[in-house]
């Protein structure tokens, strides 16, 4: 896949099937930092459940870096916490 269809790709999931699967991505990833806070007994931000499901792309990359789907939701996570971060800056 060249760099162009790895980031239509990813547009096309946040801004697609995934919204429509699991609602709206903020308000997803905010139940998921919920959640882990929950079990965590910490306060996790949605911001850092990005930063961890994009690690955990990577920890997979490691054994299969051939594996586009992985690449192709690092491209889609980097931008909603880059989105998240955007937000976050502007309501300060």
């Amino acid at each position: 896949m060249k760099r162009d269809e790895i980031l239509d790709e990813a547009k096309h999931l946040v801004n697609g099937p995934r919204a429509k699967d699991y609602g709206e991505a903020y308000d997803n990833h905010e139940r998921v930092a919920k959640l882990w806070s929950s079990v965590l007994n910490i306060n996790v931000s949605v911001s850092q459940v990005y930063m961890c499901l994009l690690l955990l792309k990577v920890a997979r990359l490691v054994v299969t870096p051939h594996h586009k789907d992985s690449w192709i939701d690092i491209a889609g996570y980097a931008s909603l916490g880059g989105e998240v971060d955007e937000k976050r800056k502007q309501s300060d």
